[in-house]
């Protein structure tokens, strides 16, 4: 599959059942395939849709929750979450970067952050941050887009297998502001 089979959009905080099932499939597909990104092993498909659900209920009105398309099915996400505080009104995280384990290695991964910092932009972000695992193939990926690494923090959380504890890496990147 190349990146260009997988049409990117922004699916919006108030998707319909049968993609927010799309969603608990993917990060079940994700878990599976050691990808560290808040679940277990264990998590349930309750488990997954109630964080979707919930994510979704406390979304920020300027949250972008994009997803790329294979026909129906949802191979992958990203989401711009802005930040609440008064004071940060120009900055948000990144957060839930996935890409099904059969569409990896396509330029999909790419082709979401991209998708992620241009809307950051048109909604006139200048910082965005996220973190990963420590080590994790992810890396390479936003230092290529221009991130930079602030540092790692040690034992921060579990992989998926619930046994084994790993650092995480935080980044941030300036972006400027869309003119167009």
């Amino acid at each position: 599959m190349s990146e260009s089979s997988a049409e990117i959009e922004v699916l919006g905080t108030s998707p319909g059942e049968a993609d927010v099932e799309r969603l608990v499939d993917l990060v079940l597909e994700t878990v599976r395939s050691d990808a560290a990104i808040g679940f277990l092993e264990t998590a349930t498909r309750a488990d997954v849709r109630a964080y979707w659900r919930g994510v979704l209920a406390a979304a920020h009105p300027n949250t972008l929750l994009f997803v790329a398309r294979r026909g129906a099915a949802i191979v992958g996400t990203v989401q711009v979450q802005p930040a609440r505080a008064q004071n940060q009104p120009h900055r948000a995280e990144i957060a839930k970067l996935m890409v099904h384990p059969t569409a990896r290695r396509t330029g999909l991964g790419r082709a979401l952050m991209e998708a992620a910092e241009a809307g950051a932009r048109r909604i006139g972000l200048t910082l965005i941050t996220l973190d990963t695992r420590a080590g994790d193939t992810a890396e390479n990926l936003y230092q290529s887009l221009g991130w930079t690494r602030l540092g790692s923090i040690p034992d921060y959380a579990l992989d998926p297998d619930g046994r084994t504890l790993h650092g995480t890496a935080v980044y941030y990147k300036l972006l400027e502001r869309d003119v167009g």
